[in-house]
């Protein structure tokens, strides 16, 4: 088992190597480069803002229940809740959701494209494989995930918003004051720095089992599936590492 993981770490870094080179035709990179930043980015806004917002109002709901007392000041729901969503939702927990609905988008095309034998045209054609099908998609992810974090950040707030709006628990007020009491801008960015990785994590690892696959249609399924797994353990890891270093 060692040896099989020592194996996939090195195609890993090789296929990584063989992809960040100069593009052959610069056109050609920039139009698949806002294409991919078009199905990767623009088209998860929505689960993204969804989602976030039903997070951000269940969060105020479950710190309201469970941790405030009388004895606590009214601000510390939205300060609670604040600190959650920009050390951990917005950044670490999205990233997983992005790993399900983009990694498994990115390997189950990319490893159709080997199966039907088109990587291997592009090869017999002299052109970089890796670099023309899987720079664009690594690129596009990494410079749309910040897009995607401020509006989770910015969604899950509306959430608590609402749900203070109509729930009546808490007053608007206090919870705008909340969430500025004793704010920390690094918290924010160490969010940023986090997604960052995360995000080249989901697409170079999913561009990696989608490159490799070898066989039939049950093939590309199994690469989706094990996208996802992989990308989100590493997600789970990467996180515990960075939080340790960022937040020291």
């Amino acid at each position: 088992m060692l040896c099989k993981l020592l194996h996939t770490i090195g195609s890993y870094l090789i296929l990584m190597r063989q992809t960040f080179t100069r593009p052959q035709r610069g056109s050609v990179f920039w139009r698949q480069y806002v294409h991919e930043f078009y199905q990767l980015g623009y088209n998860s806004l929505f689960i993204v803002i969804l989602m976030s917002f039903f997070i951000g109002a269940l969060l105020c709901v479950q710190i309201k229940i469970n941790i405030w007392s009388p004895w606590m000041p009214r601000f510390t729901i939205g300060y609670a809740m604040r600190e959650v969503i920009l050390l951990e939702f917005a950044s670490s927990i999205i990233c997983i959701i992005l790993a399900g609905k983009v990694g498994s988008n990115i390997a189950s095309e990319i490893g159709t494209m080997r199966v039907t034998q088109q990587i291997d045209a592009l090869d017999v054609m002299g052109v970089n494989s890796a670099n023309h099908i899987m720079l664009p998609k690594i690129l596009a992810m990494t410079s749309a995930i910040p897009l995607l974090v401020t509006f989770s950040i910015a969604s899950g707030f509306i959430g608590a918003y609402v749900t203070c709006w109509f729930g009546g628990f808490l007053s608007l007020s206090d919870l705008t004051y909340g969430l500025q009491h004793s704010f920390e801008s690094w918290h924010l960015w160490s969010g940023y720095i986090k997604s960052l990785v995360f995000a080249f994590i989901i697409a170079s690892v999913s561009c990696y089992f989608g490159y490799t696959v070898r066989g039939g249609s049950i093939e590309v399924g199994k690469a989706g599936t094990n996208s996802v797994v992989v990308s989100s353990v590493l997600i789970l890891f990467t996180d515990l590492l960075l939080t340790n270093l960022l937040m020291a």
